[in-house]
C-alpha cells in the first residue's frame, strides 16, 4: 500500500473508456457503500493523471478490518503478517537502540511510559502513512479489477458486472471477522500476557500491605498489653497512602475479638486495580495475648498466616 506507482497515467488505466462508462464500472466496482466518496476521489485521480497522496480515517483507526471490509482479502493478510511484523520490528529495533543510548538519562518512574511512548509513536507513524495512501490504494485495485473485466469479457456489459460485484463492493462478513480478530486478540493480551505484568505487581502490593499491617499490629499489640485498652483513635494512616488503616473494637466477618487492625488496600492503578478494597485484619482473640489474621483475598493471594486451617 506504501509502494504504489505514482507515474502518470495511473497504472492499468482504460484510456479508450469514455467518461460516463469509467463511472458506471466504479459504480460496479465500488458498491452502494461510500459510493460518493470513492467517484470523487477516482475521479480526482483520473483529471490529474497520477496518484497523491489523501486522507482515509477508516484506514488510519482500523485498516485490518477496512480491507476485509473491501474484500482485499489477499491483501489483509499480507498486511497483517508483513505490516505488522515491520512494525515490531522498527519497535524493537528503536527500543534496543534507546535503552543503550538515553534511557539511563529517564526516571525509573517514567521508564516505563517512555517505551510505551516510543511504541506508540511508531504505530501512529505507520498508520499515518497508511492513511495517506489506502484511496490511491483503492483506485489502483478498481482500475486493476476494471481492466481484468475488460480483458476477460470486452463486449459482455453483463459479465463485468458479475466480475466487479465479486471481486469489489463491501463484504459485512469480512468486517465482522476483521473487528472479532481484534477482539481475539484483546483477549489472548487479558488472559495470557496481562498477568505477567500484573503479578509481580501484585505480589510487591501484597507484601506492602502485609508488611505495614503487621508492623501496626505488633504496635497495637504493645500499646493494648500495657494498657488493656484497644486503642481504637490511635491514627496509623492518611487517606493518600496505598494501604489506609485503621483501629476497631470490631471487624467485618470476626466474632470473637476486642481489638483489631484492619488494613484496607486503595489506590492502586491499573493492572491490578481489582485489588482495591481488598482487606486484611489482624485481630486480638480475648483472654489471651495472641493475635489472628483474617482477609478478603483469595487463597492464592493471602498469605499463608491468614488463610483458615
Amino acid at each position: 500500500m506504501l509502494f504504489i506507482e505514482t507515474d502518470s497515467p495511473p497504472p492499468f488505466y482504460q484510456e479508450q473508456l469514455t467518461a460516463a462508462k469509467r463511472r458506471q464500472l466504479d459504480k460496479w466496482f465500488i458498491g452502494h457503500r461510500s459510493q460518493h466518496y470513492y467517484l470523487k476521489r477516482f475521479e480526482e485521480f483520473d483529471e490529474q493523471g497520477y496518484l497523491s497522496p489523501k486522507w482515509h480515517w477508516a484506514a488510519f483507526f482500523v485498516t485490518f478490518p477496512w480491507l476485509l471490509y473491501r474484500k482485499r482479502y489477499m491483501d489483509a493478510i499480507v498486511y497483517s503478517v508483513a505490516g505488522w511484523s515491520f512494525i515490531q520490528l522498527n519497535v524493537a529495533l528503536v527500543l534496543v537502540a534507546f535503552e543503550f543510548v538515553a534511557m539511563s538519562y529517564v526516571p525509573d518512574a517514567y521508564q516505563m511510559a517512555t517505551r510505551i511512548g516510543i511504541a506508540a509513536a511508531i504505530w501512529l507513524f505507520w498508520s499515518f502513512m497508511v492513511a495517506r495512501w489506502t484511496d490511491a490504494y483503492y483506485y489502483r485495485m478498481a482500475r486493476r479489477e476494471i481492466a481484468d473485466a475488460i480483458n476477460d469479457h470486452p463486449r459482455d456489459e453483463e459479465a463485468q458486472k458479475a466480475h466487479l460485484k465479486k471481486e469489489g463492493g463491501v463484504s459485512l462478513f469480512g468486517l465482522g471477522l476483521g473487528f472479532g480478530f481484534f477482539a481475539f486478540a484483546l483477549l489472548v493480551i487479558k488472559v495470557q500476557f496481562l498477568p505477567i505484568v500484573a503479578k509481580p505487581k501484585e505480589n510487591a502490593v501484597l507484601f506492602d500491605t502485609y508488611d505495614i499491617a503487621k508492623n501496626a499490629q505488633n504496635r497495637v499489640a504493645l500499646i493494648y498489653q500495657q494498657t488493656g485498652q484497644c486503642p481504637v483513635h490511635l491514627p496509623l494512616s492518611t487517606e493518600d497512602q496505598q494501604v489506609r488503616m485503621h483501629i476497631a473494637a470490631q471487624a467485618p466477618g470476626v466474632t470473637n475479638t476486642d481489638c483489631a487492625i484492619i488494613a484496607t488496600i486503595q489506590n492502586v492503578s491499573f493492572p491490578v486495580r481489582y485489588l482495591n478494597d481488598q482487606t486484611l485484619v489482624f485481630y486480638h482473640l480475648p483472654d489471651s495475648d495472641d493475635w489472628a489474621c483474617t482477609s478478603s483475598l483469595n487463597k492464592k493471594q493471602a498469605p499463608k498466616s491468614c488463610l483458615a486451617d
